[in-house]
Formats: structure tokens, C-alpha cells, sequence
């Protein structure tokens, strides 16, 4: 990659739009009626509840000015890369196949190391996995490959998966600029022109690393004190200083994601809350978090007003997904009850639902993430490294095969005789505690106390393994007048109690933030219609005048929502329940809204187990 130093900044972007092939080519002045800009700004892990004039001012000063939408939802599995692929595509799960942060891909990886259980936030294993199914996983078109197609110029940045999951099958970096955390490592290439104009406006071709903040502590160790405040200001000044002018100069309309790490990455790594359920995830560094992201976006939004191109760009502002704080408690889990390295005594370890349901099983495990080594947590005091367990006599050919992804987990039974398996998972999973709501592949049979997959729209066209069982955890209030900003859960996962997670069916994790202000949206309004992550997909394909579901090929869609733009009415909606057969006195409860024939979920779980329910 060069070095050299060119005489100024705008020398480097004319240079970049002259000559690289990622170069924006220059267009006429646009018409009246020519497509506007979208700006999509996801701060990552952002309860819906939390943002007011005084955590997130700008967020707050953005949906006060353009749309609030009131009744936002995140999509469950609650995780990070599930909902990028819902906003990258229009899809629910059950067509994209992103089923969690971490999935089981079916095969030996070797971009994971040769684990079977890839966790997604990772360049070289979306490629790995794309090419493994002969170039999209997704299987969907995404926003930014059909507005490429379309004549539109478009950029991603930010945190390391997500962005790259929006134009998942651009692995040469031939459409879409994507600069992430693995940019000048091993990330998607950038064309050697940008990279100069990174060089010269950020003084580094390379992203920094997470520094301090990305220290998640241990047992006896806090971690985090401080925001991701170096490594954003690095992605805001790529964005700002070479991609927005660059577009600008180019003529031609564009699409922009921006994808904050923070308050995610602080909130799970904080150290304000070792072993203590309070503060937990509304500390003093949770907030320095929330009020990064809320400052990226700022620094964004000024850059639109500098380069004049404010009165012609929507700017929406999405999270994933909402967040908890951890708990690892439990009085029913034998995994608790080992005497395991590193985990205080008497709490859940990384892995407890693969320890447990081995145990039930009466079969070995093994972990996918430490060369397959078999686990033996009575005598060598260890637990999966990673969470992620294969259970069964042939690591090889696993019967379970445990996806650890933290609020809720995923079980895969790949073999034959899965539906013969599938009843003694589920007795085992009822007998647990910290288990809130049971979800099965319907073409297992039907078990008391649980729900189909496809209740919740994880059962579709997906060209990845779909997963057997979901499974939900635990959550419960900690004590403030609002719920959903004191929610605890139980977390699968190597971080600690009191540090923070999502992932449950909890209306914590569920509840995000959205709000978006431009010309194609309405001012001062608030829409009380429930809306996903799945609709700001279909709506950013109505803006940009793309055919979604023309190019689907599943029928899990979400819908556009048209009541913010102007001219649009509220919709109708209908609110309901699901619920199970009881098993032993659990039922699986699952509290919808709906509009059409889009179905959004509030909570689902066990009454009395689920914050929501």
C-alpha cells in the first residue's frame, strides 16, 4: 500500500474520484425529482428507552425534528449481525440465514480456525461462508448492491461485520467502500486511491484497534472504563473527510451506512459493575458510550450541512437491538455447581447450556473452538471456550451442536435422527431455571411448552443450517421505575455478571431506538405503528426507488414505513397473543403486534421469567 503524501486533502479526493475504480464518476446536476441521499446511522446496542435531551442530545434533537418512532423493534435472535441482515435485505431471519452472531455453519471453517460455530463479526469468515455456498449466504439482495446496480454510490463503516453484511457478496470490494476494523489487516480491499485519502485525512491507512476499551476484564479483574471514543473518531473522519466530500464531488446520489460500535462494545466491557447487577449497564462508562455514538452522529450530520447536502439526504437513525445487564445465576443448573477455572464459585460458566444438556444427555462434549478437545469440567475444571459446544460420541458428526450467542443460544441437531433426539432436549431445556421461551422446528414434532419457529419467523428459505431450537433466557427487573432501562438476563458468555449483553425475547433487548429526519419523511411527528429493523430495509429500498421484493427470494418482507413520509396515514394494527400448551406449568408466551401481514413481536417467554410479559 503507498505511502506517499500527496500536497492536501482535496488533492487526495480528486485524485480518488479521477482514478479508482471505487471512484464516484461525474453527473450532471441532478433534476428536481432525482433520488434523494440515504444516511443510515446504527448505534449499536442503543435502548430505545435511555435516549433523552440529556444522554444522546442529537438523537434526541433528530427525532424530535423529523419522525420519533415510538414502538420500535429489534429482531429476535437479538443480536447484531440477525438485525444487519434484516435492515442489508427487507428479510426476516428465516430468509437471510443470519440467525445469530454465532451460527452453526455446517462445515469445518477454515476462516474460524476449522470451528464448526463461526461467530459472524468477521470479514474473512463472511467470505469464508459466502463462498462456501457459491457467493451470498444472505441468499437476498442487499440495499447497497441493488442501489450500486441502480447508479448510486455507496460506502460502509464502521464496526467490523455488520458493515460488510450490507453488501455481504462484495468480498473484492469492487461496489461498495467498506471501512471497518480490519481495514489495511484483513478486511474487504479498498482501491489503493481511497486508502491514500484515508492516509491523508486520518493520518493512518490502517483502522486503529479498540485500545482500552476493548479490555472486558475477568473475574477478579474490571474491565472498560472508557468509550470507543479513538477508534470512531477514526471511521467519523473517513466518513466525514473522505467519503461524503468525495460523494459530493462525484454528482451522483449515494448510500451511506454508519455503523457505531459503541455504546455496544463499552456496555459489554464496562467495569463499572464487577459481579454486581447495579449499576451494571447505566454506569458512568455506559453513558460516555451512548453519548460517543450520539456525538458521531452529530459530526455526520454537520458534514451534510457543510458539503450542502442536508436538504437532500434522509438520515435514519436504527439500533440493533436493545441491551441488559448480565446475570449468571441459577438454582437448577448442575454446570453452576463445577468448580470451574476463572468462574465464581456458585455462577453459570461460558457454556453452561452445552455443559447441561451433555450432562442430560449422557454424551460428550467437545469444543468446536479449541480443537475439538473434549470437555471434562469434573476433572480438568474447564468449561468451552468460547460457549459453543458439539455434543455427541463423533465431534465430527455432532447429535447437538450448541450455538452460545449469550441472551438466548441456538441448538442445531443435524443428524438423522433428530427428530427422535429433539423430545429429551427439550425435557432437559424445560428443566432449567434460567430457560424464558422454547421455540422448535415445526417438522420436529410439536412439545408442550414451546412454539413453532416459524412463529417467530426463523423458518424460511435460508440456504444456511436452520437451527432446531431457540433458545430464550431468563430476564427480571432490577429496580427503577422503567423496566426496560434496568433489565438483567441471563447471558451465555465469557464476559461477567454485571457487565452487559443482549439476545433475550425480553421488550429490553426488543426495544431500540429509531427515529429519521429528511425530505421523504415527515417533521415533528410520532408514529405510534409498530416498526423493525426488517421494515427500515424495505423503507430505505422505497427511498432509493428499489425493488425489494421483486428481487426476493423468499416471502419473509417487512414492510415500508410510509405513515412517517408525507402523505401517509397510521396503519391499522392488531395486538395479540401465542401462546403454548403448558408443560408442567410453562407456557411459551409470545405478545404481537401487526400490521398487515407483518407480524412484530414485544416479548415472548415464560410469564414471570420475561421482562415484557
Amino acid at each position: 500500500m503507498p505511502t506517499v503524501a500527496r500536497p492536501a486533502a482535496l488533492a487526495v479526493l480528486a485524485a480518488l474520484l479521477a482514478t479508482t475504480a471505487l471512484a464516484v464518476p461525474a453527473a450532471p446536476v441532478r433534476a428536481q425529482n432525482a433520488p434523494h441521499n440515504v444516511v443510515l446511522f446504527v448505534p449499536d446496542g442503543l435502548r430505545g428507552a435511555v435516549v433523552d435531551a440529556t444522554t444522546a442530545p442529537e438523537m434526541d434533537a433528530l427525532r424530535r425534528a423529523g419522525v420519533t418512532f415510538s414502538n420500535s423493534h429489534s429482531i429476535f435472535p437479538t443480536f447484531t449481525t440477525a438485525n444487519a441482515s434484516t435492515m442489508a435485505t427487507g428479510h426476516f431471519l428465516g430468509d437471510t440465514g443470519d440467525f445469530s452472531n454465532t451460527i452453526f455453519a455446517g462445515y469445518k471453517m477454515p476462516a474460524a480456525a476449522m470451528s464448526m460455530t463461526p461467530f459472524l463479526e468477521n470479514d474473512p469468515v463472511i467470505a469464508d461462508l459466502d463462498g462456501h455456498v457459491g457467493g451470498n449466504y444472505l441468499d437476498e439482495a442487499t440495499i447497497l448492491a441493488l442501489a450500486h446496480a441502480k447508479g448510486y454510490a455507496t460506502a460502509s463503516i464502521g464496526k467490523l461485520g455488520p458493515v460488510a453484511i450490507f453488501d455481504a457478496a462484495d468480498t473484492k470490494g469492487e461496489r461498495t467502500i467498506v471501512v471497518d476494523d480490519a481495514t489495511g489487516r484483513n478486511g474487504r480491499p479498498i482501491a489503493s486511491d481511497v486508502a491514500q485519502a484515508l492516509l491523508q485525512a486520518t493520518g493512518a491507512a490502517q483502522a486503529p484497534t479498540r485500545g482500552a476499551n476493548g479490555d472486558a476484564g475477568d473475574a477478579t479483574k474490571p474491565g472498560t472504563m472508557v468509550a470507543n471514543v479513538e477508534q470512531q473518531n477514526y471511521f467519523v473522519a473517513a466518513a466525514t473527510k473522505v467519503v461524503l466530500p468525495a460523494f459530493k464531488a462525484g454528482g451522483k446520489p449515494f448510500v451511506l451506512v454508519f455503523w457505531s460500535r459503541d455504546p455496544d462494545g463499552t456496555q459489554h466491557n464496562q467495569g463499572d459493575s464487577l459481579g454486581k447487577l447495579t449499576p451494571g449497564i447505566n454506569g458512568p462508562s455506559s453513558l460516555a458510550a451512548i453519548r460517543n455514538a450520539d456525538d458521531d452522529l452529530r459530526a455526520l450530520r454537520a458534514a451534510l450541512r457543510e458539503q450542502g447536502l442536508e436538504a437532500t439526504t434522509d438520515v435514519i437513525v436504527t439500533s440493533d437491538h436493545g441491551f441488559s445487564t448480565i446475570s449468571k445465576e441459577s438454582r437448577t443448573s448442575p454446570a453452576a455447581r463445577y468448580a470451574l477455572g476463572g468462574v465464581p464459585q456458585g455462577l453459570l460458566p461460558p457454556g453452561f447450556l452445552a455443559l447441561d444438556l451433555a450432562q442430560a444427555l449422557g454424551l460428550p462434549l467437545t469444543d468446536p473452538d479449541a480443537q475439538d478437545t473434549v470437555v471434562h469440567p469434573d476433572i480438568e475444571h474447564k468449561f468451552p471456550s468460547k460457549g459453543n459446544g458439539l455434543i455427541g460420541w463423533d465431534a465430527s458428526r455432532p447429535e447437538v451442536v450448541v450455538a452460545a450467542n449469550g441472551g438466548s443460544d441456538l441448538i442445531y441437531l443435524p443428524q438423522a435422527d433428530a427428530a427422535t433426539l429433539a423430545p429429551k432436549v427439550v425435557q432437559a431445556l424445560l428443566a432449567q431455571d434460567y430457560v424464558s421461551g422454547l421455540f422448535v422446528d415445526a417438522r420436529l414434532g410439536t412439545f408442550a411448552g414451546t412454539l413453532p419457529l416459524s412463529a417467530i419467523m426463523l423458518a424460511g428459505s435460508a440456504i444456511t443450517p436452520q437451527p432446531a431450537i431457540a433458545v430464550s433466557f431468563r430476564s427480571f427487573e432490577t429496580g427503577c421505575s422503567l423496566p426496560e432501562r434496568c433489565t438483567a438476563e441471563v447471558a451465555d458468555s465469557t464476559l461477567q455478571q454485571g457487565q452487559g449483553m443482549h439476545g433475550s425475547f425480553s421488550r429490553a433487548d426488543t426495544g431500540n431506538f429509531t427515529a429519521a429526519y429528511g425530505p421523504d419523511f415527515k417533521r415533528g411527528f410520532v408514529d405510534p405503528a409498530p416498526v423493525s429493523n426488517v421494515d427500515v430495509g424495505m423503507t430505505i429500498g422505497r427511498v432509493l426507488g428499489l425493488d425489494l421484493a421483486g428481487n426476493a427470494k423468499g416471502k419473509l418482507l417487512g414492510r415500508v414505513f410510509a405513515e412517517a413520509m408525507p402523505g401517509g396515514g397510521v396503519p391499522h394494527v392488531t395486538r395479540g397473543e401465542l401462546r403454548s400448551e403448558p408443560a408442567g406449568g410453562l407456557v411459551t408466551v409470545l405478545r404481537w403486534q401487526q400490521v398487515g401481514d407483518v407480524r412484530y413481536v414485544d416479548a415472548a417467554g415464560f410469564p414471570g421469567r420475561t421482562i415484557g410479559l
